[in-house]
């Protein structure tokens, strides 16, 4: 039964929303570039050659589970230095710029490209893998597996 004095809901307007969404991946694209080449700057400034992020999610909570350096067994640290990154929210036009150090830029820039391509990825079963970060191609690379319950149920009747 409909009551005469409640408020419909707004239509959903798809159109709209498209729009938004290309405007906000067009922003974060463009913000990727830059953020890109200050971090992989440092990176190489340090001498290191690539870094590798791990992650794992699952049951609702995920996070880092560690950030390696170097080639092999020789690990080199990451830079005690500062460096700004801009970041966009989906919806609003506007670009936050924070200054964080290395370690924290990668670990904002991580969960932000998670976010972008794998929503969601720490629910549920969740998923896992590793980002790699390849300084002398400036390239970042996502290694991601999703976990998932399968569940087959058989009935007969003879």
């Amino acid at each position: 039964m409909n009551d005469p004095q409640s408020t419909p809901e707004p239509a959903i307007d798809g159109i709209a929303f498209d729009q938004k969404q290309r405007e906000y991946a067009h922003r974060a694209e463009e913000l990727l570039a830059a953020n890109k080449a200050v971090l992989f700057d440092s990176l190489a400034a340090a001498g290191i050659q690539n870094v590798i992020v791990t992650f794992d999610g699952y049951g609702d909570s995920g996070q880092i589970e560690g950030i390696n350096t170097g080639e092999g067994e020789q690990t080199i640290p990451l830079p005690s230095d500062r460096i700004e990154i801009a970041r966009t929210a989906w919806g609003s036009p506007e670009i936050e710029r924070q200054t964080l150090t290395v370690h924290e830029a990668i670990e904002t820039l991580v969960y932000d490209f998670l976010r972008q391509v794998h929503s969601g990825w720490e629910i549920n079963d969740g998923a896992y893998g590793d980002f790699t970060f390849d300084v002398a191609e400036r390239t970042i690379k996502l290694d991601h597996n999703e976990r998932y319950t399968s569940s087959e149920n058989y009935s007969h009747e003879f």
